[in-house]
């Protein structure tokens, strides 16, 4: 009881320090750690990915709650069938389960559900609860939860030049009209603006296939704590690191009374 006045006291701290104006509107994170977690404790894998998903119900409540409008997760990479069979298998029933035991929460809180990724490799079971998932949400808009399973980011851009080269050699499109808008168009976020900060727990500083096009200007914040550990200081703590930075676009921070000319000989 006294830990968990003490966890209250520290997070209402740093929420008090959230700029409710410089919020981003749409977060991605790479749920990193899960495994390395639970073998630490001597337990199996699986613990780890069972305890992730608390935690991630966790951070989804707290940025709704926010006023954060998009949240993005890795959940299942196209390199994670490379794992040992049974984490697979795992994880698949694990998703299943979740699914099904939270999505009427969800809905009841007006979120929005989609998933990411190619689901043709699924069991139908899984399948089918996904896309009752997101047909049983879609017209919610109080947030959008994305889901990226199966999902890499090199197999979504060449996707996407598929699908415009094909175009371009029915006649549907002229090759001259490719450019970034049209190449948004065909990317599986379609229609979801580009994540302003991305977070990676477990302190590994790569971004390991996910959302390459996407996040081409997003604020990156890696965390040394393993996912399962990551709870609502750590994010808050994230919010507020990105909310120090000053996001130039590839030009330069204001200068304030003088001009450009002056400042270049400014020592």
């Amino acid at each position: 009881m006294v830990l968990e006045k003490i966890n209250s006291r520290k997070n209402d701290d740093l929420s008090k320090r959230i700029d409710k104006n410089k919020l981003p509107e749409h977060i991605a994170i790479i749920m990193d750690g899960n495994g390395r977690w639970a073998t630490r404790r001597g337990l199996p894998r699986s613990f780890g990915h069972k305890r992730g998903v608390s935690v991630l119900k966790e951070i989804l409540r707290t940025s709704k709650d926010l006023g954060c409008k998009v949240l993005t997760v890795y959940a299942f990479s196209t390199e994670n069938w490379a794992r040992p069979t049974k984490e697979v298998e795992y994880l698949i029933n694990l998703f299943n389960v979740v699914l099904r035991n939270e999505i009427e929460e969800l809905h009841q809180e007006s979120i929005k559900i989609k998933f990411i990724g190619d689901l043709t490799p699924f069991p139908d079971s899984l399948k089918n609860i996904i896309y009752s998932s997101e047909s049983l949400t879609k017209n919610n808009s109080s947030f959008l939860f994305n889901i990226c399973v199966n999902y890499g980011g090199r197999q979504e851009i060449v996707k996407v030049a598929k699908e415009l080269a094909l175009k371009s050699f029915s006649g549907e499109i002229n090759p001259s009209e490719v450019n970034e808008e049209l190449f948004n168009s065909e990317l599986l976020t379609q229609g979801i603006k580009d994540p302003e900060l991305l977070i990676r727990t477990s302190g590994e500083k790569r971004i390991s296939n996910f959302l390459l096009w996407q996040l081409a200007y997003s604020e990156i914040y890696i965390s040394d704590v393993l996912w399962p550990d990551f709870n609502k200081f750590e994010f808050l703590k994230a919010i507020i690191d990105y909310q120090s930075r000053d996001r130039r676009f590839g030009g330069i921070e204001s200068l304030s009374n003088e001009s450009f000319e002056d400042s270049q000989y400014s020592s």
